[in-house]
């Protein structure tokens, strides 16, 4: 549907972004092919356990540093305790040019040096409530990528986890971008919608999503 109706890039709110179709097949492929190395080693894919007991219903993985609740560390102390997988360089210039491809910035874009990624697994019942991504000491932009299903990506303020809200189509192959006035916005994912995913690019059922963070940490802090 995409290919035959344009979907332009849109400003969803100060300094968030939705950039359609920004990946290519072959991209999406590649990071498929990357991601599914993550997901085995050194540290697997998992549920990620929640501090009040609960679960969360998407699967994780980390590069560059490992993310739980609420923290960063180098090693995943709370899976098998082995050191995450590094930060590759090809994901550092990837998320260069996708802050240039939403702000058009080329002095923001070359600035941008994400040194981790969470990386998201859904299925067709997985959800991601209302949610801030504030673990991070930098205030840098976040990159966010989807491959697979689409899916229902639910905007929000930065005050509080009700309205107001917008909700978004991402689709496979689409770029958002939250930084500035919107770096701390409340988000999440309400719905999957299953089976709209193309198998061409290399996941054959579920949403992949990769986030790209700044973490303003050092190796002093793991």
């Amino acid at each position: 549907m995409s290919a035959l109706i344009p979907r332009p890039p849109s400003v969803i709110a100060p300094g968030a972004v939705h950039v359609p179709g920004w990946l290519t097949l072959a991209q999406q492929r590649r990071l498929v092919e990357a991601c599914r190395g993550w997901a085995g080693s050194p540290v697997p894919m998992r549920n990620t356990a929640l501090p009040r007991g609960g679960v969360m219903s998407v699967q994780t993985v980390c590069i560059g540093w490992h993310w739980q609740p609420y923290r960063y560390t180098r090693t995943a102390g709370d899976v098998n305790g082995e050191r995450v997988a590094p930060f590759p360089d090809w994901m550092v210039d990837l998320g260069r040019r996708a802050v240039l491809a939403a702000y058009r910035d080329e002095a923001a874009a070359g600035e941008y040096s994400p040194d981790t990624a969470l990386i998201n697994f859904y299925d067709e019942r997985a959800t991601l409530g209302m949610h801030q991504d504030k673990d991070e000491r930098a205030g840098d932009p976040v990159v966010s990528l989807s491959i697979g299903d689409s899916c229902v990506f639910r905007v929000g303020n930065t005050a509080t986890r009700t309205r107001p809200y917008t909700d978004i189509e991402l689709e496979s192959g689409d770029l958002f971008v939250f930084g500035g006035p919107s770096r701390y916005i409340y988000h999440g994912v309400p719905r999957v919608r299953a089976g709209t995913g193309d198998p061409a690019t290399g996941l054959p059922r579920g949403r992949l999503n990769i986030t790209m963070r700044v973490t303003g940490l050092t190796d002093t802090d793991r």
